[in-house]
């Protein structure tokens, strides 16, 4: 089917630099989705990425909060504020709708990251365009898509390339309107600030200053005409000024926007100026003194704020700016270009584009001053390798890609042009043929950006490899979960940093209704397992646990095990347990425990295993016989009262010659109803040197006999008792 005429018009029309700027456009996008595909396959060490790609699918389902009712702190995502049984997230959802698009169409919301990167590179390059020419466009374009800060920060699912994408192109429309004094353009400028605000106030506030100053000057100085005093009776929109009308139009759009937030607020706050971040941390928003978010706070004072921002500013030019020093060179040559031309010096540049530009040099850094995310995001003020500033660079600053990309470039053009028309190429001229000149110019060209692509491939190295290493322990720590085929599944998960689903295990989320084929729910005390477990009758019960500890460090593997959970059942229960013994153990100690009682035995030269025999019935819990391969010892008066709910926990102590110790721990849920009691099987099981209680450092693996010491061995069994199918209590 052929092209209409329109379009074939328009595709005739564009040239070879339009297309070469839609080749990098392209090639940015398809850069930042692999990027995304191969360096984040299971999400990045920022785990509000898991927030935003809840709130998309929320947004698709028409909801702006999760109900969860009394399972509410069983399903609690990171960065979600639970209100009465309902859960809202901390962040505006502009970031997430987009997220949300492509999730409907394509099924991967990595299409987005993609196209937010294509687009910031276009209109970079229609800045560019703007403030100088097509050339200069075209060099602005490609210096911002292989900015490290770009390709990495796009490539996240968090909230700073869709701002910037919005505030491009509201420079670009504001541009567009003061040029051509197109009201459409002043219009969508309006849209776009005004979604830029509802996704990230602060941030495009401080994008928008410079703009906002320059309307506010523009509509004086066109009050101040004679023309207007005479017409000041005529308020009809037609005969207004133009930079009245234009920058009516886009207040009218940025504000209409603005109130959207308002009442986005109002329905989940309940007040239209309380914003859903001020709920979760009320001093968490810009300003100076004790800022605190959940149990971090610091006195953020002014000198502190002047330090942390240095830092982050110096990262941003020596390491996440395309060509580091080379590309900060280029823009303060083209910045300096820029203003001289806007003096008089030359003719060329728009001086309004440029110095708008140039403005964002000013409200950016001055704005991030009274915003303490900036000393967060730098672990070690002085140490650009620790930190999230490791992994995507000072991305509070990812605005100031935009004007730095365009003055390089500005930079390079004119120094390029400088250098074709110097004297010396003057007088070398009729040394060489045109084609032998064409060659060297060639071979100048190839020089300078083999140097700046040389010293921007060693920027990438860094933060390449931070990323990396922990995609490879995410690899080994989902291993059980990619290899099992849910079905109507629960899985419990354990809260390493505490109370909060994603937080770190940003794949495993829920789906909106908490109702997909599997549902996820943090593993917490009896009481709240069994509100889940009865919440979920009829589903296939596991629990996601590892060995080791989870930390951000990439070097710190864990040992992942996936288990098949069952609720036993009856009037009484026998439990057995069986656990291995090395050479030289003078005792054993065997204790049964709740919160409230305990009950123990000691057992003298322990040989080869240990096997403790105990019964659970609804009130109580009890110790039976402790024996060893050749001999069983029966032990009296040991029952501990168990509650209605509770932890019945069975731990078994060796104890050598010189003191040391070894522990096997057993944890069960268990809990009393109708004459029955119920336990959750298997336990938490543990093995622990030198102390009762190590955590998941001391998960035992039964299917990795690498895990442990070779004479480790622990198994347990529960079962009806007197049941006469012994099959029952595997």
């Amino acid at each position: 089917m052929s092209l209409p005429a329109r379009l074939r018009r328009r595709l005739a029309a564009v040239d070879r630099q339009q297309w070469l700027a839609a080749a990098v456009a392209a090639l940015s996008g398809a850069v930042v989705f692999l990027i995304a595909l191969v360096v984040f396959p299971y999400h990045s060490t920022n785990h509000d990425e898991g927030v935003y790609l809840m709130q998309a699918a929320m947004l698709l389902e028409g909801r702006l909060e999760l109900q969860a009712g009394e399972l509410a702190e069983a399903f609690r995502p990171w960065f979600f504020i639970e209100d009465g049984g309902r859960l809202y997230s901390k962040y505006s959802p502009v970031p997430a709708a987009m997220y949300a698009v492509s999730m409907a169409l394509f099924g991967e919301p990595r299409v987005t990251l993609a196209l937010i990167a294509a687009g910031s590179t276009a209109l970079v390059y229609r800045l560019g365009s703007t403030v100088a020419d097509r050339s200069t466009g075209l060099v602005a374009a490609a210096v911002f898509a292989a900015a490290p800060m770009t390709l990495f920060t796009s490539a996240v699912f968090l909230p700073y390339a869709p701002t910037t994408l919005l505030n491009l192109a509201f420079a670009v429309a504001y541009l567009h309107g003061v040029r051509t004094g197109s009201t459409r353009a002043a219009a969508a400028a309006g849209i776009a600030i005004g979604l830029a605000f509802f996704a990230r106030p602060y941030t495009a506030v401080l994008f928008a200053a410079p703009f906002i100053a320059h309307a506010l000057w523009t509509i004086w100085r066109a009050l101040r005409r004679r023309e207007v005093l005479i017409a000041r009776t005529d308020l009809r929109f037609g005969s207004l000024p133009d930079p009245v009308r234009r920058n009516g139009l886009t207040a009218l759009g940025g504000l209409a926007f603005v109130g959207l937030t308002l009442a986005y607020n109002r329905r989940l706050t309940g007040s239209p100026l309380v914003f859903p971040y001020q709920v979760f941390a009320p001093r968490d928003g810009p300003g100076f003194g004790t800022r605190e978010i959940l149990d971090h706070s610091v006195d953020y004072t002014l000198p502190l704020a002047i330090e942390a921002n240095s830092y982050a500013l110096q990262y941003l030019g020596t390491r996440w700016f395309t060509g580091g020093l080379l590309g900060i060179a280029a823009a303060v040559v083209g910045l300096g270009v820029v203003l001289g031309r806007w003096r008089g010096i030359g003719e060329g540049v728009d001086p309004t584009a440029g110095l708008l530009l140039a403005g964002l040099f000013v409200s950016v850094p001055l704005g991030n001053l009274a915003f303490w995310g900036n000393y967060n995001m730098l672990a070690t003020l002085s140490d650009p390798t620790d930190g999230l500033v490791a992994h995507f660079g000072p991305f509070y600053y990812f605005d100031l890609l935009v004007p730095l990309s365009i003055f390089a470039a500005v930079g390079v053009v004119a120094g390029w042009r400088q250098l074709r028309g110097s004297r010396l190429v003057d007088r070398l001229a009729p040394l060489f043929g045109a084609a032998t000149r064409r060659r060297l110019a060639v071979a100048a060209l190839v020089v300078g950006l083999l140097a700046v692509g040389g010293a921007n491939a060693a920027l990438l190295a860094d933060p390449l490899e931070e990323n990396v290493e922990p995609t490879q322990t995410f690899e080994v720590a989902y291993e059980p979960i990619e290899a099992a085929e849910f079905d109507n599944a629960l899985v419990f998960i354990p809260d390493p940093y505490g109370p909060w689903q994603n937080h770190p295990f940003q794949p495993l989320r829920n789906e909106p209704g908490f109702d997909g084929e599997v549902v996820y729910a943090l593993d917490r005390d009896p009481a709240g397992d069994f509100a889940v477990l009865d919440a979920y009758p009829n589903r296939t019960y596991y629990r996601y646990a590892y060995r080791g500890e989870w930390t951000p460090n990439p070097d710190d593997y864990v040992q992942p095990k996936l288990e098949p959970l069952a609720i036993r059942s009856g009037p009484s229960l026998a439990g057995a347990s069986t656990v291995g013994v090395p050479n030289r153990i003078s005792r054993a100690t065997v204790r049964l425990e709740t919160d409230s009682d305990t009950a123990s035995y000691d057992l003298d030269s322990p040989t080869r295993n240990v096997t403790v025999d105990w019964t659970l019935t609804p009130d109580a819990a009890r110790l039976d016989t402790v024996g060893t391969a050749d001999r069983s010892v029966a032990v009296n008066n040991t029952a501990i009262p168990v509650d209605d709910t509770d932890e019945v926990r069975l731990l078994i102590t060796l104890v050598d010659p010189e003191g040391s110790t070894f522990t096997y721990r057993q944890e069960a849920a268990v809990r009393s109803a109708g004459g029955s009691v119920e336990a959750v099987w298997p336990p938490e099981r543990t093995v622990c040197p030198l102390v009762t209680r190590c955590g998941s450092e001391g998960t035992y693996l039964p299917d990795e006999p690498g895990a442990h010491p070779s004479w480790v061995e622990f198994e347990t069994r529960l079962q009806l008792v007197d049941t006469t199918d012994p099959a029952a209590g595997l």
